[in-house]
């Protein structure tokens, strides 16, 4: 099977570049079968480097991999320096890959409309209340109704199970977020919508161009991995740079 691209559907400038992978096309088993681009979910280094050489073809250099630490830390990737602890990258240089990876959490890729800056940053749920978004958009340094943003494959709202401290965390901040939560099955749990809160985050910047936003990592078996359905799995990667 070859690698199944996801190309975001929105209106970037034709110099930024964009995809997200989804789990097929690469080489590895069982339980990370078998596009795995993380090295720290225990499979084999030799799958995630074949994986990682089969992505690098489409690509213009090397992906400024991060540790992805569920903060609010942005770094250029224009400057790599080994493999920091970051949750977003940005870049205003031609070929310099920003990159995330999720299996659930969301990835939010950026341009600005000039096509002189792009970002990526991993949004779960604790780094998307802390100000992530916020602060990849602050490193950008352009003003924010010049930017548009794309949601990659995260979990969907009926699938992504909450208790009371999450939706406090987010309605305490800002009681708009309540409508991104609705009341779940058991007593104390609700079903959050990701996708709606970092809209909501994204909208109360002033970046009014928002797309994507309509897949589910837990559902959606076939095409991605998902921490939440089986544990242990796989990492998909959402890039985006300039050409």
């Amino acid at each position: 099977m070859t690698a199944d691209w996801i190309r975001p559907d929105w209106p970037a400038p034709a110099r930024v570049r964009a995809l997200s992978t989804t789990r097929c096309g690469g080489v590895g088993g069982q339980p990370y079968d078998s596009l795995n681009l993380g090295t720290h979910v225990g499979d084999l280094p030799a799958s995630v480097a074949a994986n990682r050489a089969i992505l690098r073809g489409v690509l213009p250099g090397e992906p400024y991999w991060l540790n992805q630490v569920h903060g609010t830390r942005v770094v250029d990737a224009a400057c790599p320096d080994g493999v920091p602890d970051a949750d977003a990258s940005v870049s205003r240089r031609p070929g310099a890959v920003c990159v995330v990876m999720t299996a659930d959490c969301l990835p939010v890729l950026l341009c600005d409309r000039a096509g002189s800056v792009v970002g990526a940053a991993h949004a779960g749920w604790r780094g998307l209340q802390g100000g992530v978004i916020e602060a990849t958009v602050a490193a950008m340094q352009v003003p924010p109704s010049d930017i548009i943003a794309w949601l990659g494959p995260a979990i969907g709202p009926t699938a992504f199970e909450v208790g009371d401290e999450v939706r406090a965390a987010f309605v305490d901040a800002e009681p708009g977020a309540a409508a991104a939560f609705r009341p779940g099955v058991q007593s104390g749990k609700w079903l959050a919508d990701i996708y709606l809160l970092a809209r909501l985050r994204l909208q109360s910047l002033g970046v009014s161009g928002v797309f994507g936003g309509d897949l589910c990592t837990v559902t959606d078996r076939q095409r991605f991995f998902s921490y939440r359905r089986d544990g242990v799995t796989g990492r998909m990667a959402s890039l985006v740079w300039l050409d």
